[in-house]
């Protein structure tokens, strides 16, 4: 005997709009990774301006990845959505540490707002649950 399945439909607008949002978020995290782990003279100094040690640049990066990795796989895209949340507070927190300028202070915050905004766009049953709350 076939089961139903439910399955709430985005639509398109919104489905490809949120896609967007994601692969971007998606793809800017993966390159920070990539220069985490790489550790090029632009991160050793980055990381020397805020005060952070060089050593941490690779545990930082495979944290990041597997934040990343978890938030774009469907299933496991809000728990990496949260991850990458407090991964993205913290480097907003280094940066108000360090006296950063205005745009570092703020990029992470519209990191987020990206990867929020794309996860409520493609996700209608966490879309209907933020809404909803049911």
């Amino acid at each position: 005997m076939p089961t139903a399945t439910l399955t709430a439909s985005v639509p398109a607008g919104r489905s490809w709009t949120g896609r967007t949002f994601s692969v971007l978020v998606t793809l800017f995290m993966l390159f920070d990774t990539v220069i985490h782990l790489a550790k090029p003279a632009a991160v050793a100094q980055a990381f020397a301006q805020l005060q952070v040690p060089l050593g941490l640049s690779v545990g930082l990066g495979v944290i990041e990845l597997v934040c990343t990795v978890l938030y774009a796989i469907p299933r496991t895209s809000v728990i990496g959505a949260v991850l990458l949340t407090g991964y993205l507070g913290g480097a907003t927190a280094i940066q108000l540490r360090a006296d950063g300028g205005l745009f570092p202070i703020i990029f992470p915050s519209i990191v987020g707002v990206l990867l929020w905004g794309g996860l409520l766009l493609r996700n209608e049953s966490f879309r209907e649950f933020v809404i909803r709350g049911s």
